[in-house]
């Protein structure tokens, strides 16, 4: 680990953060949720937001999938989303959704604000984000897609979406 440059919990802990949360809405999967927490701590996410019937840690199945990351990656629950939402809105973040709808702004063409913290919510695998929270959002972010299946596992969505918003903010940093 030391030959990769890896972090200790303590260095990743003290480490800047990227000024993302991410909010998973009713994720019903133990296996995404653990792969969302290993992405989280792969870009150095300020922290994950679970929601609802999301499966929380400690639990074998999320550890599976997130190796260790449960220990590095911030993470607080919420009974809905839509108080997450409301609790985040208030402490300033900008709040987009992660969903194909009318008016959603393509992933390659949405550039983050530089002011505010970022939310993103991550709806369930089957339903998609809550039609409440759709509402109250500040917009809507769209993976584009080109082939006949037009959708993703939402830990792979997860993966692309948070990988192209780290690019976008770092060069804005340059």
């Amino acid at each position: 680990m030391d030959e990769l440059g890896r972090k200790t919990v303590a260095e990743f802990k003290a480490a800047d953060k990227t000024p993302v949360v991410l909010v998973l809405d009713n994720v019903r999967s133990m296996h995404n949720v653990g792969s969302v927490f290993r992405t989280a701590d792969a870009f150095l996410v300020q922290g994950i937001v679970l929601c609802g019937y999301t499966p929380v840690p400690p639990h074998r199945d999320i550890q599976k999938t997130a190796l260790g990351a449960t220990e590095t990656v911030e993470w607080q629950y919420f009974p809905t989303t839509m108080e997450a939402v409301t609790e985040l809105k208030e402490n300033g973040y900008d709040i987009f959704t992660i969903e194909q709808a009318a008016g959603s702004h393509m992933l390659d063409n949405f550039q983050p604000g530089r002011e505010k913290p970022l939310a993103l919510v991550f709806g369930n695998e089957v339903s998609g984000v809550d039609a409440e929270v759709m509402k109250i959002a500040d917009g809507c972010i769209e993976i584009p897609q080109s082939g006949m299946k037009h959708s993703l596992n939402i830990s792979v969505s997860t993966g692309i979406v948070i990988w192209d918003i780290f690019c976008k903010l770092k060069a804005q940093q340059a």
